[in-house]
């Protein structure tokens, strides 16, 4: 023990040491300051007086006018006494008792994990708890409240018998949790309980009772376990419906008519590991009883719309990859397997998808080698429809079939499809700073379909409906090869307080034409979603994916711009056209979905495509993309994006319009405006909203506002939203709120939605 005071006085006859003025002792990692203090050397016992503070080992720290307590701080006494926890939770109470070193006792003591107010100290907390007995075991790592009262600013909310919370410096320990709330008008009032087993320091498990006003009792369970290379979880849910009448008639959450669906379910699991630096293992599965349990009953971690079941092994290392993956899109919907709008059923299974990719490290003849590999083998149990206009949900196929066919997203049956590919180009440098990038592809593809006779017989009455091809082969095999150049030269021009960079650009790729592609030799199953804008303007191959290849020699030119100011100011442009100068045009010849149709590539002379953007140090950016008419310069597509972050305002503004394309399954207008903001003040506080304006409908599809409040011990949010549906305007309001106390627990939910009458 080190002792240090202005004055010592020994006193032999009592075997006291009282140390005076600015004492302060030293002992196994404890210390202890007060105006006074005598140490009784016979007891062991030190009290302390005088604007006594205390740390303790574990860096806890005491405040109080008087302490009484052991040599080695162990057990002690104490009145009007604050404590203060390395965690900035906090104890205060009239007295105090400690009992071998692990077991605090606090006598009308309040707990809170709010500091005090450095301008106002004896103002209440934003939250506390006052009880008549506080016990804070150290060893057992809880805090025990009995005869206790919440209060929230002040004032009392709820009063509590008994209860327990884990220490502050516990971050996983058994217990309940607090309850969530949630509403919705086909199930009900909804409140949960869940209880967390912290089994072991590497796995545990958390089952959750929910039960439903309308619905009855959900039951759910979720373990957990992680190892030193990784993690996965395992999760089932369950319920016996007690009402399926109260959903919609006709949907899967219903059942048939005079066939309710009362035993619903899941079970999930995901995981990931790393087998080493290089490698990955994980998957992400889905399996229910129909699909959309996980979506209605809001099932954690499975609840999208669109879940994508996987298995996985992935390997990265320098600029090689390596991907092969199993997958399954679980489409979360209320229709039936044989309503036109289902889709679920017409999702094929990828039993795998593959990618390879490998750059040596070492030049190639001077130049960058790059070599692909992709192979796919899905398998579809129905066809997959396109229609072109609004259906009625009560027949069970595109009306008007012989006129009414858009495209054939996926066809019924097993296909596969292997694709390697191989591209050597090498930039030089010119003199004057022109860039000559000559390029050299070759690329072969090997494709099988097993296809029934009747799937056969009906993509080929599909096909006649839309005046394609379709001649579905056992197997195809196709190359293609290219010979390209690409020319740039980079100008820069700078000032005092600028600089900016023009950059005329140019490249030309010969190639034969596409093979085959009105007669579907290779069906079209992951090149569907196209768009050609200023971003892929001076792509080699501007289709999505590999069952489409582009052919023919195309010319594409442009010009890029960037600009830079020293006020911090950046700005960029690109600009340009593409022209197919010879040889059968990909982007005019139609396949089952027709994915160059209206494109702005069908023609010889494509449409003008552009983009300008800027953005600012004090965080306001815009940018603008559009395709224009190469013959009108009408307006065929644009995007406005622009957005403002700077505390305490955050706004961001999107606006889209693509013009219609029938052939391609739109066959109107899509044009639409988002705006969301946010606004921060008193600190703590911020007010927040969005909307979305149909301007073809004239509908508002969305909108939502909502506030928040939070700091360092709590937070607190309420949102209200509603959607409403482009055509009918039906629509669904959802309120949402969300507590949170620090060291306590959350209440509340992120999905009271009922459906607006």
């Amino acid at each position: 023990m080190l002792l240090e005071a202005d004055t010592l006085v020994y006193d032999n006859d009592k075997n006291t040491v009282t140390a005076v003025g600015g004492v302060r002792i030293d002992y196994g990692g404890n210390r202890l300051v007060a105006n006074r203090v005598v140490y009784d050397r016979k007891t062991g016992r030190v009290v302390a007086s005088g604007n006594v503070q205390i740390i303790d080992s574990s860096g806890t720290k005491i405040y109080s006018e008087e302490i009484d307590i052991t040599d080695d701080f162990s057990d002690g006494f104490a009145n009007a006494l604050r404590v203060e926890t390395t965690d900035k939770t906090y104890f205060a109470a009239e007295s105090a008792e400690r009992k071998g070193a692990n077991l605090t006792t606090f006598n009308n003591g309040v707990y809170t994990a709010c500091a005090p107010c450095e301008k106002k100290p004896d103002r209440a907390p934003i939250w506390r708890v006052k009880a008549q007995k506080i016990i804070w075991d150290g060893k057992a790592k809880t805090v025990r409240f009995e005869s206790s009262r919440f209060e929230l600013f002040g004032l009392p909310i709820a009063y509590f018998p008994a209860w327990e919370v884990p220490d502050p410096t516990v971050k996983r320990k058994s217990g309940f949790l607090l309850p969530g709330i949630a509403f919705k008008s086909d199930l009900g009032v909804g409140v949960s309980i869940p209880y967390y087993f912290a089994l072991s320091p590497t796995y545990d498990l958390t089952v959750t009772g929910r039960y439903y006003s309308k619905q009855g009792f959900l039951g759910q369970a979720e373990w957990r376990q992680r190892f030193n290379n990784g993690f996965y979880s395992l999760k089932t849910a369950g319920i016996y419906q007690q009402d399926p009448e109260a959903f919609d008639v006709n949907t899967i959450d219903s059942g048939r008519p005079g066939d309710p669906n009362h035993l619903r379910g899941m079970v999930g699991s995901k995981g990931l590991f790393n087998i080493n630096p290089r490698w990955t293992f994980g998957w992400d599965v889905l399996a229910q009883s129909d699909k959309d349990f996980s979506n209605m009953y809001q099932i954690g971690g499975y609840e999208q719309a669109v879940h994508q079941s996987e298995v996985f092994l992935t390997g990265l290392n320098d600029r090689n990859y390596f991907d092969l993956r199993a997958m399954h899109f679980d489409v979360q919907e209320i229709y039936f397997n044989d309503n036109p709008l289902a889709r679920q059923e017409k999702q094929p299974w990828v039993l795998p998808t593959f990618d390879y990719a490998y750059t040596p490290d070492e030049p190639i003849a001077g130049g960058e080698l790059n070599v692909n590999v992709n192979a796919r083998q899905l398998n579809r149990n129905e066809q997959d429809l396109i229609c072109a206009e609004p259906v009625d949900l009560s027949v069970i196929a595109c009306p008007n079939v012989a006129t009414n066919i858009a495209g054939v997203r996926g066809i019924k049956g097993s296909n596969g499809r292997v694709t390697a590919e191989a591209e050597w180009k090498k930039s030089i440098v010119a003199p004057g700073g022109m860039v000559i990038t000559p390029l050299l592809a070759l690329r072969s593809d090997a494709s099988y379909s097993d296809v029934s006779d009747q799937s056969l017989a009906a993509i080929q009455d599909d096909a006649t409906t839309l005046g394609v091809g379709a001649d579905v082969r056992s197997e195809f095999y196709r190359y293609m090869a290219t010979a390209g150049l690409e020319w740039r030269w980079p100008v820069l021009f700078s000032s005092v307080n600028s600089t900016h960079v023009i950059e005329p650009m140019a490249q030309v790729f010969a190639r034969p034409n596409e093979q085959d592609v009105s007669e579907l030799g290779i069906p079209n199953e992951d090149a569907q979603s196209f768009v050609f804008d200023a971003s892929s303007l001076f792509d080699r191959d501007k289709f999505s994916g590999y069952d489409r290849i582009e052919g023919g020699t195309r010319v594409n030119v442009g010009v890029r711009y960037s600009g830079a100011y020293s006020n911090g100011v950046t700005t960029n442009a690109i600009f340009g056209q593409s022209y197919q100068v010879a040889g059968e045009n990909s982007f005019a010849a139609p396949d089952l979905v027709n994915a160059g149709a209206f494109s702005g590539l069908q023609t010889p002379t494509s449409d003008y495509v552009g983009l300008v953007g800027f953005a600012t140090p004090f965080g306001l950016s815009s940018s603008v993309s559009a395709r224009f008419n190469e013959q009108n310069f009408d307006v065929e597509r644009t995007e406005l994006k622009a957005g403002l972050v700077h505390l305490p305002v955050a706004l961001t503004a999107k606006y889209a319009f693509i013009a219609a394309q029938p052939l391609y399954g739109f066959p109107q207008d899509r044009h639409e405006a988002t705006l969301a903001g946010s606004l921060r003040f008193l600190q703590n506080w911020r007010v927040f909203a969005s909307g979305t304006y149909d301007l073809v409908e004239h509908v508002v599809t969305s909108d939502s506002a909502g506030f928040a409040y939070d700091d360092e011990c709590f937070s607190y949010s309420m949102t209200y939203s509603q959607t409403r549906d482009r055509i009918t305007q039906e629509s669904t309001t959802s309120v949402g709120f969300n507590v949170s106390f620090r060291t306590i627990g959350d209440f509340g939910t992120s999905s009271n939605t009922f459906a607006a009458q």
